[in-house]
């Protein structure tokens, strides 16, 4: 497609990251991947931090990649990320320190601290953020507490995707999707949460102008655009630069009604809404209302997702057993249905020293069968997975008060036919699988909204669905699920 305008979508996931091209001919979107490179979390003495220098010089090396294979036809860079990490800059807006990392042990028993200086409540009525130690609010409250130098020095604060945004153009700013994941922010008001980050000891004289998806953030700075070779001209469009805000607006639906799960290292299940939703219902169940692109917002849960899976791998690669994904799910096949069940959240697999121990470990205590193969290890985790995307699918149409079908689940993790499969069966509804890139897909489809391309989010879902392949899953042995999902209702009340 020489000589088509291209747009370059890079996607930073917590695994990997990669620099993606995307060309559209004005009937179908097409997209190549053109680098791509690790994401590997570095421990040091005083914790697990991100290595945002490595990050971007690997996002320079792609955008160079790309600038030479189709010189002169890229007119646009989008960059979204994983939420909830942040960087701080001081007065000169230089890093302050590396970024930590959100599995990083410094808000064990955070909850509990930031209860006791502002209500649960009250946190979660500004907010609307479900409560998970990771967030922004308690990495923050963390730092105040500790009477950290780097907060006393910071002058700026950006998410991950703005921090970049910024080494490439200069321009300091917060974008709307990935500032709602923080927990710093005023969902309803549209605003920072400035009293509540005030009771924490957080300064909110930190906190930057809140952009929504889709503005221009200005050229290449000089010297990137002259080292990667992509000119003076790119423009750096924000899409929704939260990995699942770009991933949701990819999904292909026809019908608003639709639950969506980005399954990738977390799978996040949840709704498109026209407006946030934080009420008592909402808070108990622990859902979270995160910004989308147009306006709308994602009434979501987080759930481990391919985590476990993904760890048991690591650790069978290093004990000298290599699988491939596709290894791993024909293994899980041939073993049989529902020997053990395990709750997928639960605390103990956050950060196990080995997952495939701790798994066991959870199956002896419950008192079911240890799953000793690697294949029924890996059963247990899809099927239990699959369980979970039940269980919170359920809660979410109680909040709603209406049926959510079908379920999309787009990303990485709908190329796991088995787990599509048991995801059917779980929940009884049809799953429609993929698109696969869809984070990088939906970076796109707003860039080109921006560039004028494309007249609506709605437009460019009916874009996917002519452009990407799409695999439909039908319930199947429904009564045998069924029997299983009362076991693993068991578990988790026993959890």
């Amino acid at each position: 497609m020489a000589g088509i305008p291209a747009v370059v979508a890079v996607d930073l996931g917590a695994e990997s990251g990669r620099v993606v091209l995307g060309e559209m001919d004005g009937q179908r979107l097409s997209v190549s991947e053109i680098h791509r490179f690790p994401n590997t979390p570095v421990r040091v003495p005083d914790g697990l931090h991100w290595d945002v220098l490595f990050l971007f010089s690997k996002i320079k090396e792609g955008l160079a990649k790309a600038a030479h294979a189709h010189p002169g036809s890229i007119t646009s860079l989008g960059l979204d990320t994983w939420g909830v990490d942040f960087a701080l800059l001081d007065r000169s807006g230089s890093l302050v320190s590396n970024p930590f990392a959100y599995r990083d042990s410094r808000t064990d028993g955070i909850l509990e601290k930031a209860f006791a200086l502002v209500p649960r409540e009250e946190i979660f009525l500004q907010t609307g953020i479900q409560f998970m130690p990771i967030n922004t609010l308690y990495q923050l409250l963390s730092m105040a507490l500790a009477g950290s130098p780097a907060l006393e020095t910071a002058r700026t604060f950006l998410t991950i995707p703005d921090l970049f945004n910024y080494w490439l153009t200069g321009s300091a700013a917060c974008e709307f999707t990935n500032a709602t994941t923080t927990q710093c922010y005023d969902t309803r008001g549209r605003r920072w949460a400035g009293e509540l980050l005030e009771a924490l000891g957080i300064p909110p004289r930190i906190f930057p102008q809140v952009i929504q998806p889709g503005t221009a953030l200005g050229r290449l700075l000089p010297g990137v655009a002259g080292e990667t070779g992509a000119g003076g001209s790119l423009q750096v469009i924000a899409p929704a630069c939260h990995d699942t805000g770009s991933a949701v607006a990819a999904v292909p639906a026809e019908q608003p009604d639709f639950a969506y799960i980005s399954s990738g290292t977390w799978s996040l299940l949840g709704a498109e809404i026209r407006q946030p939703l934080v009420n008592p219902q909402s808070m108990e169940k622990n859902f979270t209302n995160e910004g989308g692109v147009e306006g709308t917002y994602r009434l979501l849960k987080n759930i481990a997702g391919m985590w476990p899976l993904q760890e048991c791998r690591r650790i069978w690669a290093l004990q000298g057993r290599a699988y491939s994904y596709d290894d791993l799910t024909a293994m899980a096949s041939r073993e049989q249905s529902f020997q053990s069940l395990v709750d997928i959240d639960s605390p103990e697999f956050v950060r196990p020293s080995s997952m495939p121990d701790s798994i066991r470990a959870a199956c002896r205590r419950t008192g079911q069968p240890t799953p000793e193969g690697d294949g029924a290890l890996v059963r247990c985790i899809l099927e239990s997975l699959a369980l979970k995307y039940r269980w919170v699918l359920g809660q979410l149409e109680t909040v709603l008060g209406y049926r959510l079908a079908p379920v999309h689940i787009v990303g990485g993790g709908s190329q796991n036919r088995l787990l599509n499969q048991f995801t059917a069966n779980a929940t009884g509804r049809q799953v429609v699988a993929g698109p696969v890139e869809a984070t990088a897909i939906g970076n796109i489809l707003v860039q080109l909204i921006a560039l004028g391309r494309l007249g609506s989010i709605a437009e460019g879902r009916e874009l996917v669905r002519r452009s990407f392949p799409l695999t439909a899953y039908e319930p199947a042995d429904v009564p045998a699920w069924d029997e299983a999902y009362a076991r693993f209702l068991g578990l988790l009340d026993g959890a």
